[in-house]
């Protein structure tokens, strides 16, 4: 066999995003390429590779194994393209670059505003995108966005993978918030068993509050009554102001001010704020300013909580000691 030549870097960002979308279609589109072109860069590559680094998979096709070691290695060399092409700005008096960032929305509500001001003097400029999705959609974001915020049950695993590198940045506990009228309204805190034959307002399945929801099911043996599933927290208030329901709440993320909120007793319940990012992205100036402006951003959040909350929040790191 002739000795492969050698790999093309644009073919190796083709086979990237291959693996992060999915079909060849979804690389066609992002790349404002045709299938055809795709399919054929592909084939390339694999002669440059010197192995086959798909298979069929039905009408669609799915990297080999030698495909998946591949891409691992297509992120080390892009990254380092991403850095050198960071290093070069500096050298010709350009900004350190633009940073894509996507946050779920209560996040973004909480912290982009720190972080924009920790970075109003940088020569930084973040793009910022909502985007509520479960955890496990990160590595799809991150084929759009150099950072991504997101969210999970702090008893989840992390999202971090060969592909992702996840740090946790801050803890939220979660409370029970009802209406004013409410027969539990006036309590400090609240049992889950106390709960088990309440009417629940909750989110999308999949997502922090969800999780906790189900953990009190496996706590009562009661499986919630839940009514309605929305992902907008505002309006989840506004049914629980008009006694429609109860529901769990992310601490940071209650407005309403007719609302009661209750601690939940018995059960801890948080989430977590993941910043997840490709490996070796960090390394690029402009990505690690934004990070560091998210851990600012946390540390200020900390700082903002009351003598009266504080043991209940606490950094990330903190919250795995206990």
């Amino acid at each position: 066999m002739p000795n492969p030549v050698p790999l093309s870097v644009d073919r190796l960002r083709i086979l990237r995003e291959l693996a992060d979308r999915g079909t060849v279609a979804g690389v066609a589109a992002a790349l404002s390429m045709t299938p055809s072109a795709v399919s054929q860069q592909l084939k390339v590559l694999a002669r440059e590779a010197g192995v086959p680094l798909l298979e069929p998979d039905g009408r669609r096709v799915r990297l080999t194994d030698a495909g998946h070691a591949l891409v691992v290695r297509a992120d080390e060399v892009l990254a380092a393209m991403d850095r050198a092409d960071a290093e070069m700005a500096l050298y010709r008096g350009a900004s350190h670059g633009r940073v894509r960032v996507s946050m779920f929305p209560s996040g973004a509500a909480l912290l982009l505003p720190r972080v924009l001001t920790v970075l109003a003097d940088s020569r930084v400029d973040i793009a910022a995108s909502d985007e509520d999705v479960p955890p496990f959609e990160v590595p799809r974001l991150l084929a759009d966005y150099d950072v991504v915020l997101t969210n999970r049950d702090e008893h989840a695993p992390s999202v971090a993978g060969p592909r992702v590198h996840a740090e946790a940045l801050l803890r939220e506990p979660i409370d029970i918030v009802v209406a004013p009228g409410h027969h539990l309204a006036g309590r400090e805190s609240v049992t889950a068993e106390e709960l088990a034959e309440e009417t629940w307002l909750s989110e999308r399945g999949g997502f922090p509050v969800d999780d906790v929801l189900r953990t009190i099911a496996t706590v009562t043996g009661v499986q919630p009554r839940i009514t309605q599933r929305l992902n907008d927290f505002r309006v989840i208030e506004e049914l629980v102001a008009a006694d429609h329901g109860v529901a769990l709440m992310p601490r940071y993320s209650v407005r309403h001010p007719g609302l009661a909120v209750l601690r939940l007793s018995g059960v801890r319940a948080g989430r977590m704020y993941d910043l997840a990012t490709r490996p070796h992205a960090a390394r690029r100036p402009a990505i690690a300013a934004v990070l560091a402006a998210f851990r600012t951003a946390a540390d200020e959040v900390v700082a903002a909580v009351t003598p009266r909350t504080a043991p209940a929040i606490a950094h990330a790191d903190d919250a795995a000691h206990h």
